[in-house]
């Protein structure tokens, strides 16, 4: 066992890797996210231990103004969330390419950009009670107060809360506290890598080639300016997404998820305004109208690593994540169940999610999947209409952007009709004809079924 190790050190060195060692006898152990030894991982202070987890295939980058990718050096400063530069990460087509810090990775070689979320507690502002629609009130609009750090928020503790993390409940919370967001609490995890886009389907070469309602996995890509991977059911795309790296925890985003980026992105560590809809009638990942709320077109747009394209992300630079106004609508893993408790796959025999479960007329749906494991999907309590806010979650950015008039919210007027015993599943973010009714707190329903305008996005939970 000796020799062998020896030979490892050696090739790591040519590699020009510093990992460090222990004696000959001891266990060696690699490890993406940890530095024995050499200079030590550049950390914000700020993040509390909630600094970017790197394993597996993601490789740490940087992001230039103009898009050119360059691989980080870890030991210097590659983010910074007190700036509003967000950490990203991307995943080779071909994970045997090595390149060094500072080399750049040429956009042929990327399959997929991710960008992480830190770990946070926000200040609750409104819990969201709200149980049909009322009068919009612009003045609830405000920059989100976060604090980053590892440790759960409890009632034991003055000023905070434990996070209820279920539908209709606030538990002991109350307006003021600070609550650990519910998005990080499932999987235990310091922080979450999100999908940088809309994930693309490889090799459409047109929006139609583009919907397919299958689940080959090595068909996923997240990057800029491809197609928009549509016409797939709930259950289809949770599968890609789930069978995408395992190894990294790999997951069709969560209603909370999306939720968690959403406020992140109004604070002062992200744009804290409106962020621009992509407005590409192609549904081309990665664009901005080139006027606020522009009309839908495939002139009148800007791309991602440009000054107007940067207004598109949740940062206002091009660290940020992309496409979550506007776009394609995103399904989410957020369901209703029914009067009896029983998890619904969707309205009709025809018309569902493709997951085992009750149609909105009380049979059931036979056919499909089984739902996978309850840390992959939010849970909604049973109503038949879509103004009971109520049923909201705490962080997951619906009932809290209340109140409602006529199926908008107090933020920016996005489209806020809630899940219901009809369209029992969440999609998020509008449609890129949707101009100011979209945006990153725009929230709408469906059954799951497998549409042109609807695609989805990938998380990683490490």
């Amino acid at each position: 066992m000796i020799k062998p190790k020896i030979m490892l050190l050696i090739t790591i060195t040519i590699l020009g890797l510093s990992i460090g060692y222990g004696a000959f006898n001891a266990e060696l152990s690699i490890s993406g996210d940890a530095s024995v030894n050499g200079p030590p991982r550049y950390k914000e202070e700020i993040l509390n231990g909630t600094e970017p987890k790197l394993s597996g295939s993601l490789i740490p980058i940087t992001i230039e103004d103009d898009g050119t990718v360059k691989k980080a050096d870890l030991t210097s400063k590659w983010y910074s969330y007190e700036e509003k530069k967000w950490a990203n990460a991307v995943i080779l087509r071909d994970e045997s390419k090595t390149y060094y810090s500072g080399e750049i990775i040429p956009e042929e070689d990327i399959e997929s950009y991710f960008v992480w979320i830190p770990k946070y507690s926000y200040k609750l502002w409104d819990l969201g009670n709200y149980t049909s629609d009322t009068e919009i009130d612009e003045s609830k609009v405000h920059s989100i107060e976060i604090r980053f750090g590892t440790t759960n928020t409890t009632d034991s503790v003055s000023g905070e809360c434990t996070t209820p993390g279920v539908s209709g409940e606030s538990g002991n919370c109350e307006v003021g506290d600070y609550m650990t967001h519910p998005a990080f609490l499932a999987f235990n995890t310091t922080g979450m890598w999100v999908g940088k886009f809309e994930t693309g389907y490889d090799g459409a070469t047109s929006k139609s080639g583009a919907q397919q309602n299958t689940t080959k996995v090595n068909k996923v890509i997240v990057k800029p300016n491809v197609y928009s991977w549509r016409k797939i059911q709930v259950a289809n795309a949770f599968t890609v997404s789930y069978n995408y790296q395992r190894e990294l925890e790999s997951h069709m985003m969560k209603n909370t998820e999306w939720g968690a980026v959403a406020y992140l992105s109004h604070s002062i560590y992200g744009i804290n305004d409106k962020i621009r809809i992509n407005n590409n009638s192609n549904y081309l990942t990665g664009y901005a109208a080139t006027t606020e709320n522009g009309s839908y077109s495939t002139t009148e747009v800007a791309m991602w690593n440009t000054p107007t394209g940067y207004l598109a992300s949740t940062t206002g630079n091009i660290t940020g994540i992309y496409d979550m106004s506007g776009g394609a609508y995103e399904y989410v893993m957020g369901v209703l169940k029914d009067k009896n408790g029983n998890l619904m796959s969707g309205s009709g025999s025809i018309t569902n999610s493709g997951f085992n479960g009750i149609l909105s007329d009380g049979s059931s749906y036979t056919n499909g999947t089984d739902f996978p494991e309850s840390k992959y999907y939010d849970v909604y309590n049973y109503t038949t209409s879509n103004t009971d806010y109520s049923k909201r979650i705490l962080g997951d950015g619906t009932g809290e952007m209340g109140p409602f008039q006529s199926g908008k919210s107090s933020w920016y007027s996005n489209y806020a009709p809630l899940v219901n015993s009809s369209y029992p599943w969440f999609y998020r973010g509008g449609h890129y004809y949707n101009g100011s009714g979209a945006g990153v707190f725009y929230f709408h329903t469906s059954d799951g079924y497998a549409f042109i305008n609807t695609s989805f996005r990938l998380v990683l939970s490490i």
